[in-house]
């Protein structure tokens, strides 16, 4: 028995020392400087600095995690900034590759698909497998439903994700038969991140399996996609050329499936708010189209997109009379009007849309 005590007592000693033999010392907690300090257990640990060293402020606007301009430590270093897939003319971003906001006029291209079936039970001769059909979109077809004239393309550069395996097509190939086979769809048919389908040996031969951006230029010089990235003049780029950082975040506003403005919850003005009745703030959404410079006079109507689809529709003039909230609560969008409703995007319309035109989901693609 006094054996087994000693050697019980040895272990506890041990316990008591680190890897180099010395005992262990009582340290104040140290906050990780890439923590979110909306995370579980951050109060508990800023209190605890505070009162041993005195802890900094937090960051109201953006420690909650759930603002739409809070950006998590992953998201701030190399190709992980490209969480949204934006199209560039140029430098100038006109839109973003997101099922919800597709042109309207933009058709999908079926390809049919070999899937897998429910056998009935006690049929062993019932096929395993049936043929089905996947959406796809041509690029092509997208370029037109943005109003890109094809014949004007240099070149375009479909970001994978990694820089150098960016997908890299001329305006010969773009104008061959075989662009019919270049095209790209969404991982969850009409949702999720966008995926590109690029036939054997088009463009310079690379298949990434997703997208991170699309570049296209007319006009400027376009950049060189190399072993080791994107280089212009010899000089690497890791932004979007011309530009700079990609966007991410905000809720897109749309005139004719072309980008007008962004609405972005840090970039409001505090002193053009009005207050409501439960203290939150509220901007006019028609001032604030004013404020991007929007010329809303063709417009006839608007659209709010939510969950990647388009949901109600209001005439522009009872739109732009909507006073808007960006709240957290928005859940990275915007809530408008008296019943609430939340956007994610806003497409307007220099003509009227009918319900025909919208996007039909077959019953397998719901999710």
């Amino acid at each position: 028995m006094m054996r087994r005590l000693f050697v019980l007592s040895l272990f506890a000693f041990a316990a008591c020392k680190d890897a180099t033999g010395k005992q262990a010392e009582s340290k104040p907690v140290e906050p990780t400087p890439t923590a979110p300090q909306g995370s579980a257990g951050a109060p508990q640990v800023a209190e605890t600095n505070k009162q041993l060293e005195g802890a900094t402020k937090k960051d109201a606007n953006k420690g909650d995690q759930e603002d739409s301009d809070w950006t998590p430590a992953e998201f701030k270093k190399g190709m992980a900034r490209w969480k949204d897939v934006g199209v560039y003319v140029d430098g100038k971003p006109i839109g973003f590759l997101t099922f919800g906001e597709l042109p309207i006029t933009l058709k999908p291209t079926w390809v049919k698909d070999k899937v897998s079936a429910e056998k009935p039970p006690n049929c062993p001769e019932c096929p395993a497998w049936k043929w089905s059909k996947q959406r796809f979109y041509r690029f092509t077809d997208y370029l037109k439903a943005i109003g890109i004239d094809i014949r004007k393309v240099k070149v375009m550069h479909v970001y994978g994700p990694r820089l150098s395996q960016s997908i890299v097509t001329t305006g010969k190939d773009l104008q061959s038969k075989r662009a019919d086979g270049y095209m790209f769809r969404f991982g969850m048919d009409v949702a999720g991140k966008a995926l590109p389908w690029t036939p054997e040996g088009f463009g310079n031969g690379k298949t990434p399996d997703k997208i991170s951006g699309v570049m296209i230029y007319i006009d400027r010089k376009p950049p060189t996609v190399t072993r080791d990235g994107v280089e212009l003049d010899g000089q690497p780029i890791t932004g979007v050329p011309y530009y700079g950082e990609p966007i991410r975040g905000g809720v897109r506003v749309y005139i004719d499936d072309k980008l007008a403005a962004i609405i972005k919850r840090q970039e409001l003005d505090p002193k053009k708010a009005t207050q409501s009745p439960s203290g939150e703030l509220e901007w006019s959404f028609g001032e604030f189209l004013k404020s991007k410079g929007v010329d809303s006079s063709k417009v006839v109507e608007g659209w709010l997109i939510r969950d990647e689809r388009r949901k109600e529709k209001f005439a522009i003039a009872d739109l732009e009379k909507m006073m808007f909230s960006a709240s957290s609560q928005a859940k990275g969008g915007v809530i408008l009007g008296d019943k609430k409703l939340r956007a994610n995007a806003i497409a307007l319309h220099t003509r009227p849309i009918s319900n025909d035109e919208l996007p039909v989901i077959l019953p397998e693609e719901e999710w």
